[in-house]
């Protein structure tokens, strides 16, 4: 596979923060996996001075919670439908269903609206003004489209959280090992990538029961359904807390200030699930902190006023 050559200069430019607000983004998430995903996906609909949220794709997923992947993509599409439908926001042509499978291979896409719709998105945007992809789940739609369109790599920038610190001592984490050739197109293709790696990293980013009623418990019925959610997970709340880290990936990008990042090059993933390095290949920004306190406080501030952040979209 050929991909577009940035040049340094724009390898650099398309990597640093976006200084226009509100930017515009899709957000890619495995939405019925887990709790934080739902997070995440309220975060991006609430931060509209921040970002504009364009389209929802739903990413495939395969664990206890699902039959396979095709199966975790259609209950996290039915999931997202179940969310904006509790605060009113419309679904046609703004939520789209994902892959049913993983990649063969590295280089052969699977077919989705979800790969069509960014990548007719993508490329009908001018030029310098990228779509910003943040992906919460494994990567294949977005592996996918680029496979399907190259030069879509010239059109986005990519926020994914996935992995671990660069340091740590594999890389075996859901959304990077779910599909590997999709994580390897992603990490060796070229385009800009933003990544937020978990142990290390958005580690700490847990919540509990008692937090979150405390926070947003009885504000609105999304906060209230939020809490349940989160506390249907666990039948013992007593010392328990749980990672929301998936709201981490839309911090970094609403709120850079809150996620310092270092330029360093594109690590291998390689077939024994660790990372290896070649100062030769190309420049991605890595996130190397999180400021836990503001982005939850921002993000309990947003779901406690979401009927009136939604009235004024």
């Amino acid at each position: 596979m050929e991909w577009p050559k940035l040049s340094f200069e724009a390898q650099i430019a398309r990597l640093n923060p976006p200084a226009g607000r509100p930017v515009d983004m899709v957000l890619d998430t495995d939405t019925y996996n887990e709790v934080d995903d739902q997070f995440a996906l309220c975060l991006s609909l609430l931060s509209p001075d921040r970002v504009t949220l364009r389209a929802v794709y739903a990413a495939p997923f395969h664990n206890e919670r699902s039959t396979g992947p095709e199966d975790g993509m259609v209950k996290s599409y039915g999931e997202i439908l179940r969310l904006l439908g509790k605060v009113n926001v419309k679904a046609e042509g703004f939520v789209f269903e994902g892959s049913r499978s993983y990649l063969p291979d590295g280089k052969t896409p699977v077919d989705s609206p979800a790969a069509r719709d960014l990548v007719a998105r993508a490329m009908a945007r001018p030029e310098g003004d990228p779509l910003y992809v943040v992906a919460i789940g494994c990567i294949t739609n977005v592996a996918s489209a680029l496979l399907m369109e190259p030069r879509l790599a010239e059109k986005i920038v990519v926020v994914w959280l996935a992995g671990h610190e660069l340091a740590w001592p594999n890389t075996r984490e859901f959304n990077m090992m779910q599909d590997k050739p999709a994580s390897q197109v992603v990490l060796d293709c070229g385009v800009p990538l933003v990544l937020v790696p978990c142990m290390g990293v958005a580690s700490h980013m847990t919540a509990s029961t008692y937090e979150l009623e405390a926070c947003i418990g009885g504000k609105n019925a999304l906060c209230d359904a939020l809490c349940a959610l989160f506390a249907a997970f666990t039948d013992n709340h007593y010392g328990w807390a749980k990672e929301i880290w998936d709201v981490a990936a839309v911090a970094a990008l609403a709120h850079p200030e809150w996620a310092p990042t270092e330029l360093v090059h594109s690590p291998i993933l390689s077939s024994d699930d660790r990372y290896s390095f070649d100062n030769r290949r190309h420049f991605i920004r890595v996130v190397r902190s999180l400021n836990r306190t503001a982005i939850f406080r921002d993000m309990f501030t947003r779901l406690s006023k979401a009927e009136e952040i939604l009235k004024k979209q």
